[in-house]
């Protein structure tokens, strides 16, 4: 493609190759840094031979291209909290024991059942200044005295590290956290907190406020709660209030996109904002009004919405293509794109580990690059049928993108996403217009009834038509197992593809076929990477006990549960059958022994009964059973002795006791995540 010749697209590629390897090799900040000053220096000295021989250009590039990957191992490293000295992970004693930590709200989060959940910055651990993002668990209670971004809150708790997935194949949410640099939580009640009377009053404090009065101003208008969350949701991205059963219909009408603030969402609000300023002669002064307008308005937006990381890259990404516009370089777009990546993750590399970057740029480009190619295949006259036409081509090109990737993570595809986004774009732009001049009214009073009400029912339109997709659940295809090797090579198949289909050449047909070729071998090598192992693994579940075995993609699930169609459709293992492209063989009631790989499972459940002359290998124990530990290990002589999500804590600390004492390894998946047995 002709975007490559773009110097900026081969700095960029080096770039993000520079923070891939900084993030998965964790090379030492002194060689990183040292490696740069060495590119720095041959960069300075290709850049002068190049200006009085040209032959050495070559050199000059690479030269380029390698202080780019060096700068990009060095930025992730040094947006690594963990290096910082001054971060609360170097505190060991904050883990151990009570300490009094003072931290500054930051971001309000979703709220759960039980508590009220913030992210919070560190100030001081026993008045030593200590930094960092720790989430903020606060008991909720019936006391109304909300807590506001801003507020400096002194509490003596201890901090918890947050655990990684206790199971298989599950979301870690851990690492989530990690590559948002937060590495620990604490949780309070109310009365347990000291608020300080003085607030820290930077942007997100304000932007705070600002989005407290427009949600006062819209719920003294009498808006309708449902409505009014997605609203928020739609216009200013907050998704906290929504309830679970509207985020499940636009996950199966495959319209989720619409609940983020993306591209999509900033993209209306600067048409509108460009329409609105229309009048404006394009004269050089009048161009430069409505850049300088246009730009204002976006970081107004911004603001608004409360500063979120989805927010602020659409921001970015159409404040340059606002520029480009206004210097008459709107013809490519892809320079525009790279840029704005190039910018973002200048200041945070860590995005790039982010899903909803990945969707959001890779939608936008493969609809740049696609959908006119897709539009080509047929051209109607009609302007209802030049429509539908365009809505298909862009989500179509938007799909196939994004595709390979939604696969990857989500496991899942909307068969109906084609007809989802047909028929809300009109209800959805008319929204989009609506919602922000009544976001405007609600920042300085409550907007007028009848404009609310009009914007309430084409809300409510919108979650009806929403739901009626939905409903076709035989149209969502879940549980999709899809692995690293599947979704590299089968973007070389799209990629290669699309570019044969531009202009086909005996070269490019032999590229498909070459891609083709390596998609079918990583559907053989699964296969056989999956046919030759065996495992058995006991899951961390509080209920019910779930112990499988794995013989190639064969399952037997062995469960306490008399339900068993409820048990095989347990998060835990559902998310282990998708993880090792595996299919449930049967379920059946667990027994007291089980064999594996020659080893003997004794498994003593509530009843508490086992046979004390049967030598097991390993003992599981569930169900919290009545047993005196020192006897069962004297008598049965266990290599492990295994405690699985059944059973209460304060037994299994006695039980850990015991198993210290005599020397015999002790795992408790409350603590430690599931067991696996090959």
């Amino acid at each position: 493609m002709k975007v490559l010749d773009f110097p900026l697209a081969k700095i960029t590629i080096s770039f993000l190759f520079g923070i891939l390897v900084s993030y998965y090799c964790l090379p030492s900040i002194q060689v990183s840094f040292i490696s740069l000053g060495i590119c720095s220096a041959l960069f300075c000295i290709s850049f002068f031979l190049s200006k009085k021989n040209k032959k050495t250009n070559q050199f000059y590039g690479i030269s380029s291209a390698l202080i780019s990957f060096c700068t990009g191992i060095c930025v992730l490293l040094i947006h690594t909290d963990t290096f910082d000295k001054s971060n609360y992970t170097h505190s060991k004693t904050a883990f151990e024991e009570p300490q009094f930590i003072t931290f500054t709200l930051r971001e309000k989060l979703k709220s759960n059942d039980y508590n009220d959940r913030y992210i919070g910055l560190i100030n001081t651990i026993e008045n030593k200044t200590y930094s960092g993002k720790i989430i903020v668990n606060i008991q909720k209670d019936s006391t109304q005295n909300p807590l506001i971004i801003g507020n400096i809150i002194k509490v003596k708790t201890t901090l918890q590290r947050t655990s990684s997935s206790k199971n298989p194949n599950q979301f870690d949410y851990a690492k989530y956290l990690a590559d948002k640099q937060i590495y620990a939580q604490v949780y309070c009640k109310k009365s347990e907190i000291k608020i300080s009377q003085t607030i820290k009053k930077d942007i997100w404090f304000y932007s705070g406020r600002l989005h407290a009065t427009i949600l006062k101003n819209l719920e003294s208008a009498h808006f309708s709660k449902d409505e009014m969350n997605v609203a928020l949701a739609l216009i200013l991205g907050q998704q906290q209030e929504i309830s679970a059963d509207i985020i499940k219909d636009y996950q199966y009408s495959g319209a989720t996109h619409v609940l983020s603030v993306s591209g999509l969402h900033v993209g209306f609000i600067m048409l509108f904002i460009m329409f609105v300023l229309k009048p404006i002669p394009n004269t050089r002064k009048g161009s430069a009004i409505k850049l300088f307008s246009i730009l204002i308005s976006l970081a107004g937006f911004a603001v608004i919405s409360g500063l979120s990381p989805s927010v602020l890259r659409s921001v970015v990404m159409f404040s340059f293509v606002a520029i480009g516009n206004h210097l008459r370089r709107s013809g490519n777009i892809y320079h525009t794109l790279l840029v704005s990546i190039l910018l973002i993750l200048l200041f945070e590399p860590y995005f790039l580990f982010d899903v909803g970057f990945q969707l959001s740029y890779l939608a936008l480009f493969f609809i740049v690059w696609l959908q006119p190619i897709l539009k080509k295949i047929w051209s109607p006259k009609n302007k209802i049928a030049i429509y539908i036409w365009d809505s298909l081509t862009v989500s179509f090109a938007a799909q196939i993108g994004t595709l390979p990737l939604c696969l990857y993570y989500f496991h899942q595809f909307p068969g109906l996403f084609f007809v989802t986004n047909i028929i809300i774009l009109p209800v959805l732009s008319f929204i989009m217009i609506a919602g922000i001049i009544v976001m405007i009214f609600a920042i300085f009073k409550s907007p007028p009834e009848i404009l609310v009400y009009i914007f309430e029912k084409s809300i409510f339109i919108l979650n009806q038509m929403i739901h009626y997709v939905a409903s076709f659940e035989s149209f969502v295809i879940q549980d999709i197992s899809f692995n690293f090797y599947y979704l590299v090579t089968l973007y070389f198949v799209i990629i290669s593809a699309i570019i044969c289909s531009k202009k086909t050449s005996y070269s490019k047909l032999i590229v498909v076929f070459v891609s083709v070729i390596l998609l079918q071998l990583s559907f053989i090598y699964t296969k056989k990477e999956t046919a030759d192992q065996k495992e058995l693994i006991v899951y961390n579940v509080k209920k019910n006990t779930l112990i499988s075995k794995r013989f190639g993609n064969n399952i037997i699930l062995f469960t306490s549960d008399t339900t068993r169609n409820k048990s095989s459709k347990n998060n835990a293992f559902n998310s282990y059958l998708v993880g090792n492209f595996s299919v449930l063989n049967k379920s059946q009631q667990i027994g007291n022994v089980l064999f594996f790989n020659g080893k003997k499972i004794s498994i003593i459940d509530s009843t508490g009964v086992y046979e004390n002359k049967s030598q097991p290998d390993i003992v599981i124990l569930t169900q919290s059973p009545k047993i005196n530990m020192e006897r069962v290990l004297t008598e049965l002589h266990p290599k492990i002795i295994i405690a699985d999500g059944t059973n209460a804590y304060a037994i299994q600390k006695i039980w850990k006791s015991s198993c210290e004492k005599k020397n015999i390894p002790f795992h408790a998946t409350a603590e430690k995540g599931f067991y696996r047995l090959n």
